[in-house]
């Protein structure tokens, strides 16, 4: 997948797509206006930017447009997490899993697959990792 750069008001108004499949943008202004107090030409602006960028389709029907998600959820919040993980220190990895993993709600099913991937991983796993912040690590000071 290309990559796609989605602001936060962004997936507010994505995981309605993903959720609905298809909404019109008047759909949206009813739910996020209550939620977020946006005006009716911000949640417009934001389904153009989307559309603009591809995550979104939009096709006239009668008087109005019908959104529908143009990419897969999952692979979207992949790519946003493969983002997020590639701008941070290699050696904060951890940290900021362990913060994601305190944070989330997680199904039993969740926390299994979890358990078992650590496990797995936990074999070929390195005492610590190298830092990526600077070439060579030259000046370093993340540890």
């Amino acid at each position: 997948m290309d990559e796609l750069a989605i602001t936060p008001a962004e997936w507010r108004v994505m995981r309605i797509a993903w959720s609905k499949k298809a909404v019109t943008s008047t759909e949206v202004i009813q739910i996020l206006t209550p939620m977020m107090g946006w005006k009716d030409a911000t949640v417009k602006t934001l389904l153009r930017r989307l559309v603009k960028k591809g995550a979104l389709t939009a096709t006239k029907h009668r008087r109005a447009f019908v959104y529908r998600p143009a990419v897969e959820e999952q692979a979207t919040i992949d790519q946003a997490v493969d983002d997020l993980f590639s701008g941070i220190c290699q050696m904060r990895a951890g940290e900021a899993l362990i913060h994601a993993v305190q944070q989330v709600p997680l199904t039993k099913a969740d926390i299994q697959t979890l358990q078992t991937l650590l496990a797995k991983k936990a074999k070929s796993a390195p005492d610590q990792v190298p830092c990526n912040c600077l070439p060579d690590n030259e000046g370093c000071n993340c540890d």
